[in-house]
């Protein structure tokens, strides 16, 4: 029988707003590995392409999330663990190992390995990046609606020069993170 491993990796702790975003991805013995890479390193035009084929392909996927008044409550590193755990406990399918972008690991009950910079490296971490990043995006996207004048559909609720210049504008949203520090332009 062949080892099914599960790669881990999140979207989202830098930003000021906003939630953390986690996914797990088991990859199928024979998905297109060409169409991997860290997505940070991808145009959203390719991480979209990209995570439409791993949702189609992959043997199991899933996402978890931590939102602010979470973040704010345990802090952005247990939270982003907290959301780990999440994706983890929603697959279908039980890994015999997970592998995990970083230097820390969830409490599950599934041997956990922590790789820094996994996101280079390893493909199924390579997968779970870009479900969490493009998952997390639309998020924002679609809370953009709500809130206009934030733009989040453009910086994502990453703490630019233009959305400090809105959160001095028009206030915090109930997705602002207050714990984080804001500094605003001069």
């Amino acid at each position: 029988m062949q080892e099914i491993v599960c790669g881990v990796d999140e979207a989202g702790r830098g930003p000021i707003a906003g939630p953390v975003t986690a996914a797990a991805v088991i990859l199928t013995k024979d998905f297109p590995l060409h169409i991997l890479n860290d997505s940070k390193q991808m145009t959203p035009g390719k991480r979209e392409k990209a995570a439409c084929i791993i949702k189609q392909l992959a043997m199991d996927w899933s996402t978890g999330w931590a939102w602010p008044e979470e973040i704010e409550k345990l802090n952005i590193h247990f939270a982003t663990l907290l959301a780990m755990s999440r994706a983890i406990n929603d697959l279908r399918v039980k890994p015999h190992r997970i592998l995990i972008d970083g230097l820390f690991v969830p409490v599950v009950n599934i041997r956990c390995l922590a790789i820094k910079k996994g996101d280079t490296s390893v493909h199924e971490i390579m997968a779970a990046s870009i479900i969490a990043k493009t998952a997390r995006d639309e998020w924002m996207t679609m809370y953009s609606r709500i809130k206009p004048e934030y733009e989040f559909h453009i910086h994502k609720g990453y703490p630019t020069k233009r959305h400090r210049m809105l959160v001095k504008e028009f206030g915090m949203t109930p997705i602002h993170r207050k714990s984080f520090k804001i500094t605003f332009p001069g």
